[in-house]
């Protein structure tokens, strides 16, 4: 009988990344394989068998998935039909009421998900406060399933006025429907996102019934692949956006959940590094082969947001705030008006760059590199990939005759853009902010990241760069970092200062039990169930609202009111401490904690011969010296100019920069001052 292991999967655009972890030692390993985009399930059983002993058990198995999100970027989800209130058929077209985009000539409205033809109303009201106004008529309830049958739709979007305050409707109709419709996705804005904002409710909610369908075929797939290698009860578990784990039958049912659960991984990641390394602010980026995902950790927690926006529409749910940008190894180099561009279109893994001899025939990033000496193309991703550099070399000089260049330099000129592109990316999330990213360490993973991570330092005048163990594969490291998760929430509006605490307390109460009941049923012990509890503020006439925290025990009021005079002096710059607060909503989160072993050090390899070769810095070619980077222990030290290779990644270390393995096996990369 094999060992017992904790599994983790990442899907990705090019590369599927899985990293097991042994359950008594804590010993981790990874190793990536192709992505295989016409089935992701495939890549994942692939990734297993090569990684895990047939003989093994997995006790703990978790992935994240892009593959919710890549249905809503390519418009490829399930035809829906909305449901609404007779007179209220405008809601989700309209857009809501942001002025500064509706007066603006330069806006491109996004395109809804149910457009006005396939929205249908119904006879039914709820008043403000909670009380029916006019029944919920069946009749049009049964002219609503005629049409549903009619016109072929494959998922259901329920979304009446004020049903976050009276759900007895949305709920009826639901029976009603699925009793005459059996087995048809349906969604009800109550349960999706019970929450003030008509408009943003039923975005929400349509987004959630349009990726209903796929997101569930997915996991009927994984799940129907593994159950052979899972224990029974156990199941498949799947990273939430919110930077919580839940099972795949919970993610059935709220698959907008999974929406960013690959990128949140590495943010996950972060927040466990932080701990380890006592680092308190982070930036994490993730440079794959076709994005490149920022995020902060700040004093030691990922920043998180209550509401975001994809492809312009606004989704109401709790997420870590991930800034994402087209740009990764596999971005393709192409020229515009007499211009060099670098993405955001990427070869992906099929044909992928031209170096992996699939196909590819436009260059990208990762030739780039190759050509410059900065891959090694007989030992790529642990030698499972072979790397053509003379192929690449021919696209590159090809292209750079347009430019009177040769293959070099325009290598060089490719990495020089995408690295703009990228710091741009990162200014977005701290300067545009207010945030000073000379304060903060650079974390940087990604199968490309290592590779780019000085560079992005030295622009953005950071002055350490930390590269994580397992770096290729750090969001699906982070991912066995976390705990289950479940966000709840209530909107109970109100003057902070007329509010009674035993109606907060009855409204958490309630929240409680909710949350109590979801964690039972995934399998956690009582004594591992936890809650944060949360409220979101706003000083009286304002629009919107800053969530702040409630701490544990007994309800300060005054203690509350000046945490939230005090978040919103650093937010904004100012407070009005004499101002009065109104809340809008209260939130919780139901955490339960798994059992994890402690993280055990990579295991220090043996000593190999010295190599070197040329590398190209500053458009001139300097001997290298080529580093394992599984020869290196706590304390060892390297000066550049080096290469640092591992399995799942390349760290470039330029000249003037040195790397120092530290607690943990990371590695931290620091100027020297020195380049001669």
């Amino acid at each position: 009988m094999g060992n017992n292991y904790r599994v983790s999967a990442d899907i990705g655009g090019t590369f599927t990344d899985i990293v097991f972890q042994d359950s008594e030692s804590g010993a981790c390993g990874a190793t990536k394989v192709l992505s295989t985009p016409e089935n992701p399930a495939l890549a994942v059983i692939n990734g297993i068998d090569a990684a895990i002993p047939a003989d093994a058990q997995i006790d703990f198995f978790v992935h994240g998935t892009t593959v919710g999100l890549n249905a809503l970027l390519t418009r490829r989800g399930a035809k829906v039909a909305l449901l609404t209130t007779e007179n209220f058929r405008d809601i989700y077209t309209i857009q809501g009421n942001d002025r500064g985009k509706i007066f603006s000539i330069r806006w491109d409205k996004p395109e809804p998900l149910a457009t006005l033809e396939h929205t249908y109303t119904v006879k039914e009201r709820i008043a403000a406060t909670g009380e029916v106004v006019e029944p919920l008529s069946t009749d049009d309830l049964d002219a609503f399933i005629e049409a549903v049958k009619r016109e072929g739709y494959e998922a259901i979007a329920i979304c009446f006025l004020f049903s976050f305050k009276n759900a007895s409707h949305e709920l009826a109709a639901a029976d009603y429907i699925s009793a005459r419709l059996p087995g048809i996705a349906i969604a009800q804005s109550h349960q999706v996102s019970p929450e003030w904002r008509e408009f943003e409710r039923t975005s929400t909610t349509v987004m959630d019934s349009y990726l209903a369908p796929v997101v569930r075929k997915y996991l009927e797939t994984l799940v129907g692949n593994l159950k052979n290698r899972l224990p029974e009860g156990q199941g498949l578990h799947v990273m939430e956006s919110n930077g919580g784990v839940m099972s795949a039958a919970s993610a059935s049912q709220t698959p907008l959940q999974t929406l960013l659960s690959g990128p949140v991984g590495g943010a996950i990641g972060g927040k466990a590094l932080s701990a380890a390394t006592g680092r308190p602010n982070l930036i994490c980026v993730d440079m794959g082969g076709t994005s490149f995902d920022a995020s902060l950790i700040i004093d030691g927690l990922p920043s998180t947001s209550n509401e975001t926006k994809l492809e312009g529409l606004p989704v109401q749910m709790s997420v870590v705030d991930i800034h994402v940008i087209g740009a990764g190894g596999g971005s393709i180099a192409w020229k515009e008006a007499g211009a060099m561009r670098v993405g955001p279109q990427s070869a992906g893994s099929n044909p992928g760059p031209v170096c992996y001899g699939l196909g590819g025939t436009a260059p990208t990033v990762s030739d780039a590199n190759l050509v410059l000496g900065r891959l090694d193309g007989a030992n790529f991703s642990g030698g499972q990939v072979v790397l053509d550099r003379s192929a690449s070399q021919a696209a590159l000089g090809k292209m750079g005759a347009d430019f009177n260049l040769d293959a070099e330099a325009m290598a060089q000129g490719i990495v020089d853009i995408v690295n703009a592109k990228m710091a741009d990316a990162i200014r977005t999330i701290t300067v545009q902010r207010g945030i000073d990213p000379r304060d903060f360490s650079l974390v940087a993973f990604g199968g490309a990241g290592p590779a780019q991570a000085a560079a992005l330092a030295e622009e953005l005048q950071i002055r350490e760069v930390i590269i994580p163990v397992h770096p290729g594969a750090f969001s699906a490291w982070g991912m066995l970092q976390t705990d289950v998760r479940h966000d709840f929430k209530e909107t109970l509006y109100g003057f902070w200062d007329t509010t009674e605490v035993a109606t907060l307390n009855d409204a958490f109460d309630a929240l409680v039990e909710k949350g109590t009941a979801y964690l039972l049923a995934e399998c956690l012990a009582p004594d591992a169930i936890s809650f944060e509890r949360a409220v979101d503020f706003r000083y009286h006439g304002q629009e919107y609202v800053l969530t702040i925290p409630i701490p544990d025990g007994p309800i300060d009021m005054d203690a509350v009111r000046k945490s939230f005079d005090h978040a919103y002096e650093r937010q904004y710059g100012h407070s009005s401490p004499d101002g009065r607060v109104e809340m809008a909503n209260i939130r919780l989160a139901a955490l339960g904690s798994l059992p994890r072993p402690a993280n055990a050090p990579p295991a220090k390899a043996e000593a190999g011969a010295r190599r070197e070769r040329d590398v190209y810095f500053d458009g001139k070619p300097r001997k290298t010296t080529i580093l394992d980077r599984n020869e290196m222990q706590l304390g060892d030290r390297v000066d550049g100019p080096a290469i640092i290779e591992e399995g799942t990644a390349t760290t470039l270390l330029p000249p003037g920069w040195r790397a120092s393995a530290i607690e943990g096996g990371h590695l931290s990369l620091v100027q020297t001052g020195v380049s001669s």
